[in-house]
């Protein structure tokens, strides 16, 4: 609950809005290991010099499939 509290609050400060926070937060609750994943993926590509919106999108783009099988259930 605390860590979704933080997760909220740093989204919020990125300015995304919050209908997006909520889809976001849910969907971590219910595949956390994939976001841990997806997170692990755009910190080693920032390090390898991308931006980290370059790296956020080409992440995504990997994962989208089953992105949209947790926005489905």
């Amino acid at each position: 609950m605390f860590k979704n509290f933080l997760m909220k609050k740093m989204l919020k400060a990125k300015g995304v809005p919050e209908a997006q926070i909520d889809m976001f937060v849910t969907l971590m609750e219910k595949n956390p290991e994939l976001f841990k994943k997806i997170a692990a993926e755009i910190k080693q590509k920032t390090k390898e010099g991308k931006s980290e919106m370059a790296a956020s999108m080409e992440v995504m783009r990997l994962y989208q499939g089953e992105l949209q099988k947790l926005l489905r259930q």
